[in-house]
């Protein structure tokens, strides 16, 4: 085997590693995933109430997360879930 071949074994067409994937690092990745407006209904059950999956898609079945459909698709707008959050807190706090 020459030398060559040698390199390109284990790589990729694209010359990267096999399984590296054009990956954002550092804080542009961040403010990407930051700047997301909606997220499934697992995930935000989750993040938002620590509920487990099926428990999130009750949740959003009964009305308790917000949800809107795209396609066949269920998310969750993130600013909408905030607002629900933010008048939650406020009217704890008024009380």
């Amino acid at each position: 085997m020459s030398s060559t071949a040698v390199e390109t074994v284990g790589r990729s067409r694209g010359g990267r590693p096999r399984g590296a994937r054009n990956s954002r690092k550092g804080p542009a990745a961040a403010a990407v995933s930051e700047a997301r407006l909606t997220m499934t209904i697992p995930e935000a059950g989750k993040r938002y109430f620590g509920l487990s999956k099926n428990g999130s898609y009750d949740a959003a079945a009964r009305g308790e997360i917000p949800t809107i459909k795209i396609g066949k698709k269920l998310f969750v707008p993130v600013r909408a879930m905030e607002a629900l959050l933010d008048s939650a807190t406020a009217t704890v706090t008024a009380k």
